[in-house]
């Protein structure tokens, strides 16, 4: 693949460059060019200001039968950012400036004019001393005369200035050394204050954490379980009687309340035994008063009904 941009060109064997024809091109022509403002000026048609620095797109043609020191001259043409009308300008070469020719006037060149009187002031001196060799003895003792006096107001300012102020260097480096010093030991101090206080500081929230957490995982002792005692037993209430005990507590004592005994019916022997689960005795074998067989085991009445019967028996008594 080849270069994009291409440094080196191929020429052929035959290459002949007396054939390549040469083009004429006028002296005056112009050329765009982008350039800024050299300096400040101000538009004659409208008054615009054009300050130095703005950018514009410029014809750029070279001046002819002008020059210097073999040095072409360039003039420009711009336009007014507000009217449109045709500014120009050219170089200067000799002073390293441009020059206003046509369309402003150029703003703010006092300085400009000073240096264009120092040099006309100049030139004539020479010219007079070229042609008058008193003048240039006058002019010499003149300089010399002013050089002298400003030799001595400069002595005397300084002599004024000692007077004023003596100033010790030595004294002045000592004592910024010092201070440097003091500066640096100050702030070597406040942070290792600062350091004292944040390791305090973290020293307290670390006990904070620990007793926090000791207190969230210290377990609770357990409590020394209890020695059975070998006589609690006896002490320890039968359940028929605390049944009976929680009846009396309920309903209360038949016996002590004689109005609720109405409330109770006294039990036959025929529903007491099928109550319990036993088939009545026949009536012939009452009356033999011999028993068929062994009664079987029946189960224990509760103390419930026990309590029943005996509140029954109480009240059959009292009536009779």
């Amino acid at each position: 693949m080849s270069e994009r941009k291409v440094l080196n060109k191929y020429y052929p064997p035959d290459f002949d460059p007396s054939k390549i024809p040469k083009l004429k091109l006028p002296k005056d022509r112009q050329y765009v060019v982008r350039l800024m403002a050299p300096f400040n000026m101000r538009c004659k048609t409208c008054g615009e200001y054009i300050y130095k620095g703005k950018k514009f797109n410029a014809r750029k043609e070279t001046v002819q039968n002008e020059s210097y020191l073999g040095l072409p001259i360039f003039r420009f043409y711009i336009k007014c950012t507000r009217c449109l009308a045709e500014i120009t300008f050219k170089t200067d070469p000799e002073n390293t400036d441009y020059t206003m020719e046509h369309g402003a006037t150029r703003n703010f060149q006092a300085e400009k004019l000073l240096e264009e009187e120092e040099k006309r002031v100049q030139k004539e001196r020479e010219d007079e001393e070229l042609n008058n060799p008193m003048k240039v003895l006058e002019n010499r003792t003149k300089d010399s005369k002013l050089e002298m006096e400003v030799l001595e107001n400069l002595q005397e300012l300084k002599d004024l200035n000692q007077r004023q102020a003596h100033v010790d260097f030595e004294a002045m480096l000592r004592q910024h050394r010092l201070s440097e010093e003091e500066r640096q030991r100050q702030e070597q101090e406040e942070d290792e204050r600062e350091t004292a206080a944040l390791v305090e500081e973290s020293r307290k929230r670390r006990l904070l954490e620990d007793s926090d957490s000791e207190e969230d995982t210290t377990p609770t002792q357990p409590q020394p379980a209890l020695r059975p005692n070998p006589t609690a037993i006896l002490d320890e209430t039968p359940k028929a009687k605390r049944k009976a005990e929680s009846w009396e507590r309920s309903v209360g004592a038949l016996g002590s309340r004689p109005q609720l005994s109405g409330l109770v019916v006294k039990k036959t022997g025929l529903d007491s035994s099928i109550r319990r689960g036993r088939a009545p005795p026949l009536p012939g074998a009452m009356k033999n008063g011999q028993a068929a067989g062994p009664a079987p085991q029946m189960p224990s009445t509760s103390s419930l009904s026990q309590l029943g019967v005996y509140s029954d028996s109480e009240d059959s008594s009292g009536s009779n």
